[in-house]
């Protein structure tokens, strides 16, 4: 594994010197290799929220909402509210994505899945302001793929994902009850790479964890890469890379070292089917110096649950206290 780890971190020195911080522009250059440019700025469109409907379980308000994120498209999203929350007494907030799910959004907002997956409601009873929102063409939110690529709006899915993300940001910090300087995000499997990949480009997301999120490309699947390629993912990684790691314009390794010093936890399973964990510690492995060397070693944290494709009641301990240990005064 170390040996792995050395030629992973072959492929970066030029981004990171002893002291310094990532060089944070040339790493998405790299991504955006993949995943297609970011839109520019004037993409954007107002907000304009709108609450479709509102309830009140015990302890919070759950509030199904829409936003615009561009034009002649809105997402769909859950809202979760802590009871007692004013603008008086703001609060930090946590953007909560969804697993490959078909209920999408409603499985971190606790209204169906797996219980485990539920970090939506778990956060929300914490304490957090808590948006969960649709990826697009999950729960309610329809989307064509296709269409978007043919007008040039997107080369990806997860760019796409990236951009509604960062709106979804742009609203949390609309809210009178968010504290705007204190938010982070959270994802299982899709959601676990979908949080990593907006991490790396909107850097006001401050604490950042990925449940079964990723390994490096060179140990998914034997470096097979097939599976990141539907439009919902990165179809240019079979049109322009051949599905092989070898040829990958980024690996796993820049998108952590793009967060230093920025805290990021990684909860991998030793059981993961679908991310090898010694590809994760060869990642971790790499980022750790980069960490260290701007003297923030520990808000760089992975842990090696023993279970499966999950996010098991451990991993969730370790993970929630990460998050009030980074965003809690």
């Amino acid at each position: 594994m170390f040996r792995f780890a050395l030629l992973l971190a072959a492929c970066i020195p030029s981004f990171v010197h002893a002291a310094d911080e990532p060089d944070r522009a040339a790493i998405r250059k790299k991504m955006e290799k993949a995943m297609g440019p970011l839109p520019a700025a004037d993409r954007k469109v107002p907000l304009d929220p709108k609450v479709e409907s509102e309830e009140k379980p015990e302890g919070y308000t759950r509030k199904k909402v829409t936003f615009a994120v561009e034009k002649g498209d809105r997402v769909p999203a859950w809202l979760l509210i802590p009871n007692g929350i004013t603008a008086d007494k703001k609060t930090p907030a946590m953007l909560c994505l969804h697993q490959t799910t078909g209920i999408g959004k409603g499985e971190p907002a606790g209204l169906g899945g797996k219980e485990s997956l539920h970090y939506a409601l778990h956060l929300v009873k914490r304490g957090y302001v808590c948006l969960a929102p649709d990826y697009p063409s999950f729960g309610d939110y329809k989307y064509d793929f296709q269409a978007a690529f043919k007008r040039g709006d997107y080369q990806s899915g997860s760019m796409k994902a990236i951009w509604n993300n960062m709106r979804a940001v742009d609203y949390l910090q609309s809210l009178p009850e968010v504290d705007g300087e204190r938010i982070g995000v959270i994802g299982h499997s899709l959601g676990g790479h979908n949080a990593m990949f907006t991490a790396a480009f909107d850097e006001r997301l401050k604490v950042i964890v990925s449940s079964c999120g990723f390994c490096s490309f060179a140990k998914y699947y034997g470096g097979k890469l097939a599976g990141w390629t539907s439009d919902r993912y990165m179809p240019r990684i079979a049109s322009e890379f051949a599905n092989d790691a070898k040829k990958m314009p980024f690996e796993f390794t820049d998108v952590v070292i793009s967060f230093a010093p920025r805290a990021f936890l990684a909860v991998s399973p030793l059981k993961d089917d679908n991310f090898d964990v010694t590809g994760v510690k060869d990642v971790i492995a790499v980022a750790e110096p980069v960490y260290k060397a701007l003297g923030k070693a520990d808000n760089l944290k992975a842990v090696y649950p023993n279970s499966g494709h999950d996010f098991p009641e451990d991993g969730r301990k370790v993970a929630y206290e990460f998050i009030d240990k980074h965003l809690k005064p």
